[in-house]
């Protein structure tokens, strides 16, 4: 019995520490703009510092606080009351004393307001106690206790005067409009378990502690409609308490399972609020959480994520054999007796955990576990530090649909993104933030502009395929991991961080992204400067082979043909093009170089003469192209004569010279496989692959399994290939529409890749859950 109200207690306060820090925001802020307090501004400023520090320390201030909530249940289950000899002695600081001071004050104010049900209370603890052979205990629920619950869990922190006063104002507000309700069913649980008072008294702790007042606009940090400070809740009507039903006032439920109070974040930006009757059905999380979103403001639930959420079902069942889906029955046969967390508590326990290293997690994206797997054994862990029993509890359908999806993003985008051991890390961080907006926001799988997507984006952005090797890739790893750490440190249900941090990376992307465009222009430059001196060796090859076929030569022909009237083609060609008079000019210094030989071989050394000094001016650039000045040209040529004044020399046909070696034969051997020529091509691909033009996006994977986006980023004019760069704009590959078709006949490109790292990687999710949905 202890145990329920226990558990009824924490449900009902254990987030109260962090609600209020928006409306105490707004005060200050107010205070600051107005000038109505009689201070210098400088103390004003000190008060939003420091509300800035207890953001940062939320997750703690939650845990420490539920740990004295639970301390004094505790304590009472013991039956030891500690004497002042039992305590520790030492001096504090005035401005704990003020704290203090503060605390016994609102105990005070708690004690005349609740006078009532606290003592028919009182009573029946009293009983209980006398049940147990044991003298009376301090009530783990009185005001004493939830005032200094409050004062122990900011013992360690520096709070100015004006930020202490609106700390405990708001406190006090927040416990006005839960204390009525909940010393309410408190009094009926002990009763329902026979420890009574007369009834008389039980007739007094119903009765309202305060006249009713007007009912207040409902809002974060106000009280609900029907539901006013310290007010009674007559005519409610009440379910059974902890079983999770509902308990209705007037318009908006209010308590276990109903729509509740505020919400659980800042300045308004409620989550989704409580649940009301549980999820909202096919929803993903519990509504809508972005800026601006009022209580109760859900979304309608897309068709598109209910059919997500369906092949999701269909995976998780067909990822279990026989036997473990008979056990996965039974358990959840079981788990019907466990009541379903409610949102809060959930997001409570993943706020505790989101400030703690992501070592485990970073295990789990390096391939030691599933990722899902990991996040639920830590939210259970979170679960059983906050006081909560996962033997007793068990996550929704729609929690666990929400950390499915997570894991499987980030297993996806490990999967499908260029990503480095540092990026492991940064990722491995925005687990629970993201495991959070999934819990609290449905939108985000199916909206493409959601805050936190967008910020995934850029973040990928920055770190997918950066090694570093430059001083601007480093700033971007840099910046990349200070927001990730700053999302961590800051994110408490408020979208506002991630469009914060998306608008300061994305600015610094900006720059980045002229960078690749830049570097995929440069590339573009270099591959078709290639691709026209390997054509023009080509053509100069041609032409060579023609001349080394017939007639027979001489080697000092042979090899002056081979060596620099090639050289002197090649060169042609590419200043002048192959339709130019220069072009034509070297083609008929061959011939005549040719004519020149057969000349030298009749012996008729008159005539070779002529023909010579006929040549000489033609012999003399050519020479020149290869970069030798006049005397060396006139060596060269002395050279040539000297091998034509003997008639006698040998003369034979000679092959043609070798080709180099192609200078992208690793690149092409990482992408290209024996097995791609073999391959039947299918027209309908060729037709398609050669009508995409530059810009379009292809999904690429090499022989080792490796997926990659690459982009067309430049059509050769002369052959046709396609260079293709990744989205850091570097040269990945130069490949012909046929041997793109063979890839894409092979199962290793498809066209068309997904513009975000966000959808690549939900593209890869989709894919896994209908393999999974297909076979069953």
């Amino acid at each position: 019995m202890l145990e329920e109200i226990k558990r009824l207690v924490l449900e009902q306060l254990g987030g109260l520490p962090g609600e209020f820090y928006g409306p105490i925001e707004a005060a200050l802020s107010t205070t600051v703009l107005s000038g109505e307090e009689a201070r210098s501004p400088q103390v004003l400023y000190q008060s939003q510092a420091a509300l800035w520090v207890l953001r940062q320390h939320h997750a703690a201030h939650v845990m420490r606080y539920r740990q004295q909530i639970a301390q004094g249940f505790d304590d009472f289950r013991s039956l030891r009351i500690r004497h002042s000899g039992d305590l520790p002695l030492g001096l504090i600081d005035e401005s704990q004393i003020d704290f203090h001071l503060a605390g016994q004050s609102l105990a005070t104010t708690l004690e005349q307001r609740y006078n009532v049900p606290l003592e028919v209370m009182d009573a029946r603890l009293a009983m209980l106690a006398a049940a147990l052979g044991a003298e009376p205990a301090l009530n783990p629920l009185g005001a004493s206790r939830l005032a200094t619950a409050f004062v122990e869990t900011f013992r360690d922190e520096q709070i100015p005067e004006i930020l202490r006063r609106l700390l405990f104002e708001h406190y006090e507000k927040a416990l006005g409009r839960v204390l009525a309700e909940l010393y309410e069913k408190a009094n009926a649980l002990l009763l329902n378990a026979g420890y009574g008072v007369p009834a008389n008294a039980r007739s007094a702790a119903q009765a309202p502690p305060h006249p009713p007042r007007p009912p207040a606009p409902a809002g974060f940090g106000d009280a609900v409609p029907g539901v006013a400070d310290g007010q009674g809740f007559a005519g409610a009507d009440h379910g059974v308490p902890g079983t999770g039903a509902g308990y209705r006032h007037g318009a908006g439920g209010y308590g276990s399972g109903g729509a509740g109070q505020g919400g659980y974040g800042q300045g308004g930006n409620v989550p989704g609020g409580h649940r009301q009757g549980g999820h909202a059905p096919g929803g993903l999380g519990h509504g809508n959480a972005h800026p601006g979103a009022g209580l109760g403001a859900d979304m309608p639930t897309s068709a598109e994520l209910g059919e997500l959420r369906s092949l999701l079902h269909a995976w998780r069942e067909g990822g279990l054999g026989n036997e473990a889906a008979a056990g996965a029955r039974s358990t959840k046969a079981a788990s019907g007796q466990r009541r379903e967390l409610r949102l809060e508590e959930l997001v409570s326990v993943a706020s505790l955990l989101q400030s703690e290293p992501a070592d485990v997690f970073a295990r789990a994206l390096a391939g030691s576990g599933t990722l899902a797997g990991v996040i639920r054994e830590q939210l259970n862990d979170g679960s059983r530090r906050l006081g909560l029993d996962p033997e007793r509890t068990r996550l929704s359908v729609e929690d666990e649909d929400a950390i499915d999806l997570v894991g499987l993003l980030f297993d996806s985008l490990f999967s499908s993104q260029q990503l480095q051991e540092r990026a492991r890390r940064l990722y491995a961080r925005l687990v629970l933030p993201f495991v959070k907006v999934a819990l609290t926001d449905q939108q985000l799988f199916v909206q493409p502009a959601h805050p936190a997507r967008r910020l995934f984006d850029s973040i990928t952005e920055a770190v997918a395929g950066n090694r570093g090797e430059t001083p601007q890739e480093r700033e971007l790893l840099d910046r990349a991991a200070s927001i990730s750490q700053r999302v961590v440190a800051e994110y408490n249900e408020d979208l506002t961080i991630f469009e914060t941090a998306h608008r300061e990376l994305d600015a610094l992307l900006h720059q980045q992204r002229r960078r690749i465009e830049l570097q995929a222009e440069r590339a573009a430059k270099a591959t078709n400067g290639r691709e026209r001196l390997n054509y023009a060796r080509e053509q100069a090859d041609a032409v060579l082979a023609r001349r080394l076929a017939a007639p027979p030569l001489s080697p000092a022909i042979a090899e002056f043909l081979s060596t620099s009237w090639r050289h002197h083609l090649v060169q042609t060609w590419l200043r002048d093009g192959s339709d130019s008079e220069r072009f034509a000019q070297a083609i008929s210094l061959g011939d005549g170089l040719v004519e020149a030989d057969r000349i030298a071989a009749a012996g008729r050394g008159n005539d070779l003469a002529n023909h010579l000094l006929a040549l000489e001016p033609m012999i003399g650039a050519c020479l020149a192209s290869s970069g030798l000045d006049q005397s060396a040209a006139e060596h060269g040529l002395a050279i040539l004569v000297k091998g034509l004044v003997y008639p006698n020399t040998p003369r034979d046909l000679h092959p043609p010279p070798p080709r180099q070696a192609e200078e992208d034969a690793e690149e092409r051997g990482l992408w290209l496989d024996a097995t791609v020529d073999s391959l039947r091509l299918d027209p309908a691909d060729l037709e398609h692959l050669g009508s995409l033009p530059a810009g379009a996006w292809l999904q690429v994977t090499d022989v080792r399994g490796e997926s990659m986006a690459v982009k067309i980023a430049w059509i050769s004019p002369l052959t046709a290939r396609r260079l293709l760069v990744n989205r850091r704009g570097l040269r990945v590959l130069v490949a012909s529409v046929e041997e793109l078709a063979a890839l894409a006949a092979s199962g290793r490109l498809q066209m068309g890749a997904e513009p975000t790292a966000f959808e690549q990687a939900m593209r890869h999710v989709r894919q896994q859950l209908d393999l999974a949905a297909a076979r069953r």
